[in-house]
């Protein structure tokens, strides 16, 4: 099956509340409280054999207050102390900010948290979802693909894996990843076995093959930007930055678009009309019109900001990364910025048994 979200709005398996309490006097403390609940598991018309029977976990945590500043050696004059302050009250108003997002959102489900579900990657990058909501995703520097599955576990599923940057699954359950190592485009199946498709165009190295979007009645659409690897062993750059499509046969790649700077980020829409493609290098995202042989036509400026990784939902707005992510309708207007507390947001989809979350 291709991935097709089934709502807009994008939930989070937990709600919870914050309190943050504040003495405007000189040697303030601060106290934090944070109480979460996990919700029951939603019902889903995807199963899996290994999801766990629903649960309800509760949970809360209190840290004891800390020194805010305090002791007779730190002599605050007035205008220290004022401006100190007036940074607290910024940093309250952004934590505010962040927690009434979801309920002033028109895509975001009352309630919905961000979550930082795992850590300690070097650069996570290529998200996709199977079949069954499970999430799969690479740590190029590390040269392995890892699997977050929906009962909530993290596995690694392939290493190496050719440094593989974007990913995408095709109706078969294959794993089609953009092996950035030796600038190749791979095919994988569930046991972690890899078939190099592309090698190369008109017998020229390819520069990197950065993300992937697999046509609903298919073919294949990627990027290739050239960002040089410390890892290469290969001359310099022999292409221009363009973007392929790679018929049904697996065997003709044809070029279809060759005038942008630094193409990036790729995704269409769920009916194989509409490509999106972000020219990262010149901040801007372009549309186009999918003609039945792979061509593109009609192209017309989207939303005047690149991005690295992309997705969609199934009311045609567009997820751009980067800065966190920004959410475009279909007519390009933002209408949504989702902060994440990172210096960079690299690639985005929707996953789980229901395809809400993002």
């Amino acid at each position: 099956r291709t991935h097709n979200p089934t709502k807009a709005k994008i939930t989070a398996p937990s709600s919870g509340t914050i309190q943050r309490c504040l003495e405007n006097t000189r040697g303030a403390r601060v106290t934090s409280r944070a109480r979460v609940v996990l919700r029951e598991s939603v019902p889903s018309v995807v199963t899996a054999q290994d999801w766990f029977p629903p649960r309800r976990l509760s949970t809360e945590t209190t840290t004891s207050p800390f020194p805010l500043y305090t002791g007779p050696h730190l002599d605050f004059d007035q205008r220290i102390e004022t401006n100190m302050k007036h940074c607290i009250q910024l940093l309250l108003t952004i934590v505010c900010a962040v927690h009434v997002l979801a309920a002033d959102s028109k895509i975001i489900a009352p309630n919905a948290t961000l979550q930082k579900l795992a850590g300690d990657f070097a650069f996570t990058e290529g998200p996709a979802c199977d079949g069954a909501g499970n999430v799969f995703f690479t740590d190029q520097p590390n040269d392995r693909i890892l699997k977050w599955s929906v009962d909530g576990k993290l596995s690694t599923f392939m290493q190496s894996c050719g440094r593989a940057n974007g990913l995408s699954f095709d109706p078969e359950g294959y794993l089609w990843a953009c092996a950035d190592e030796t600038n190749e485009l791979w095919r994988i199946d569930s046991a972690g076995k890899a078939t190099v498709v592309v090698k190369d165009y008109k017998g020229k190295l390819l520069n990197g093959p950065n993300d992937v979007w697999v046509r609903p009645s298919g073919g294949f659409y990627f990027t290739d930007p050239y960002y040089k690897r410390p890892y290469w062993k290969r001359g310099p750059k022999e292409m221009d930055e363009c973007v392929y499509f790679l018929a049904p046969d697996c065997k003709t790649l044809t070029r279809v678009i060759d005038d942008l700077k630094q193409p990036n980020g790729i995704i269409g829409t769920p009916d194989g009309k509409l490509l999106y493609v972000a020219d990262i290098g010149a901040g801007k995202t372009y549309r186009y019109r999918i003609q039945p042989d792979g061509s593109l036509k009609e192209k017309t400026l989207f939303c005047e900001m690149g991005s690295d990784g992309m997705t969609i939902d199934n009311e045609s707005n567009i997820y751009l990364t980067g800065k966190g992510v920004s959410v475009f309708d279909h007519s390009g207007k933002k209408i949504e910025q989702i902060p994440v507390a990172e210096s960079w947001t690299a690639n985005v989809c929707f996953g789980g048994k229901d395809r809400q979350m993002l």
